[in-house]
């Protein structure tokens, strides 16, 4: 069936344009005016023909999260699976998903967990999805084993520089390059492991183990130095992609903006929480457990920091992390020590709301930059585009449509996700999704869910583009 979205402002890579769109099947046909591409007269006499009127209305280039952790088992399993993660991320115009894989057993090979993915992901998900590999025990054979991954549609990898898998820098070395001959991009989560373990053994011993004391025992310093390191080890490889996840402190901010300067193929990607919110979520010793996730919150001095570089180029995307875990479950295992909370909060469904919100209603970003940064940008760096990430004839009709007046006050009750509370309580947001489409069909429209679980489908991703 043929859909004509009419009367819309349409965010084009190289800027928004008041256009139609025509879709035909799974993907974009025609973008123009209506009369052009439909003939004169001929788009509401269509039997096969649904007209959507976007007067008033901003058309995006469907959301791309490609960050989240869904049906995660670390010390506890996780509350959203792929269901109810996909669902809350389609209402918030999320269309597509890379889920970082969470560890497996000691020893295990990297098909292992891609198998495990893929029974938690049979007919659940409702968003097209993806998955990062992950690194654990790194031999010869591991990384021989890399390019069977990336054959099979998983072209990017994590590797951390903490907890009980870290890699170390001669390990970091070896991915880089591993990943850089098969044109895949290593993403990195960047902290000091020694600092956090240092600075967290040292505050339980002084009896210091409420909430506050999480982003006081992981200091912008414990990122920075990490991000710093993992530049420099990018060159040694022989100047290899690099994308490092959640960055949330400025001063990393500046290094790969210093990074990028010197022609390094370096990427930053930060989260919707670290543009938005601040320290003083720690103050209240209970409610601050709600905001235990790594990297912490940090001052507010460091939020203009990030939005300057959304601006500049500096950091390409915007992700969630999206990790849930229920405040009056789960959450509660470190309201006597800080260290025992399960690290993660949720925000799928409020990533392209809040930023649309923040960032374009305010004055931060411009709609051309809101739409790379939310969309195109990681499809290019994760081997989706031109299929994912934009509006142009061929590609999937992935599309959000955004009421930029419509005022919403967050709360709980109005979001989908399966966490018993969201870390934007309160927050009031001007700009809102009201349709979104995958691959040309509606899945969300008037508040309600058009499609079941298991719509969405794999995405066998290809080679980076990173020249970004």
């Amino acid at each position: 069936m043929k859909t004509l979205i009419k009367n819309g402002l349409v965010v084009l890579e190289d800027g928004p344009v008041s256009a139609d769109l025509l879709i035909d099947g799974e993907t974009i046909a025609a973008i123009g005016k209506a009369d052009e591409i439909c003939g004169a007269g001929k788009e509401e006499a269509a039997a096969d023909c649904r007209v959507i009127d976007a007067s008033g209305l901003i058309v995006l280039p469907g959301g791309i999260d490609p960050h989240t952790h869904f049906n995660i088992m670390t010390s506890v399993r996780s509350v959203d699976d792929f269901t109810s993660g996909t669902v809350s991320a389609v209402f918030g115009g999320t269309t597509t998903i890379i889920d970082h894989m969470g560890f497996g057993p000691k020893g295990c090979d990297l098909h292992h967990q891609f198998q495990v993915y893929k029974e938690y992901t049979e007919g659940k998900c409702v968003a097209d999805y993806g998955f990062h590999g992950v690194y654990q025990d790194l031999d010869e054979q591991i990384l021989e084993e890399t390019a069977s991954m990336v054959d099979e549609g998983l072209s990017s990898f994590k590797m951390y520089l903490t907890y009980d898998y870290r890699q170390s820098d001669e390990e970091a070395i070896r991915i880089l390059k591993r990943l850089g001959e098969l044109s895949g991009m290593t993403t990195v989560h960047c902290e000091n492991h020694a600092i956090l373990t240092w600075l967290r053994e040292k505050f339980l011993a002084e009896g210091k183990t409420e909430a506050k004391y999480h982003p006081l025992s992981r200091p912008p310093y414990c990122e920075t130095e990490a991000v710093d390191r993992m530049i420099d080890l990018a060159m040694a490889a022989g100047d290899q992609p690099l994308y490092i996840v959640h960055v949330s402190a400025g001063e990393s901010a500046e290094r790969i903006r210093q990074a990028r300067q010197a022609g390094q193929k370096v990427f930053g990607e930060t989260c919707t929480q670290y543009l938005v919110l601040d320290d003083s979520v720690y103050d209240d010793p209970q409610e601050g457990l709600k905001f235990i996730m790594s990297p912490p919150i940090r001052g507010k001095e460091h939020q203009e920091i990030l939005w300057q570089a959304l601006r500049d180029g500096t950091l390409l995307v915007v992700a969630t992390d999206h990790c849930s875990f229920d405040y009056h479950g789960d959450k509660q295992m470190g309201k006597e020590d800080f260290t025992k909370c399960p690290n993660g909060a949720p925000g799928a469904e409020l990533r392209m709301p809040i930023l649309f919100s923040e960032g374009v209603s305010k004055g931060r970003l411009d709609l051309t930059t809101f739409a790379k940064v939310t969309s195109t940008n990681a499809a290019k760096l994760f081997g989706m585009y031109p299929k994912k990430g934009t509006i142009r004839v061929g590609s999937d009709a992935d599309l959000v449509l955004f009421d930029p007046e419509r005022e919403v006050d967050i709360t709980r009750l109005i979001l989908h996700d399966n966490t018993d509370y969201t870390p934007y309580e309160g927050m009031h947001v001007k700009g809102w999704p009201i349709l979104t489409m995958i691959r040309g069909t509606v899945v969300v429209e008037n508040e309600r869910l058009q499609v079941k679980p298991g719509f969405g489908n794999f995405l066998r991703r290809g080679k980076s583009i990173c020249d970004l």
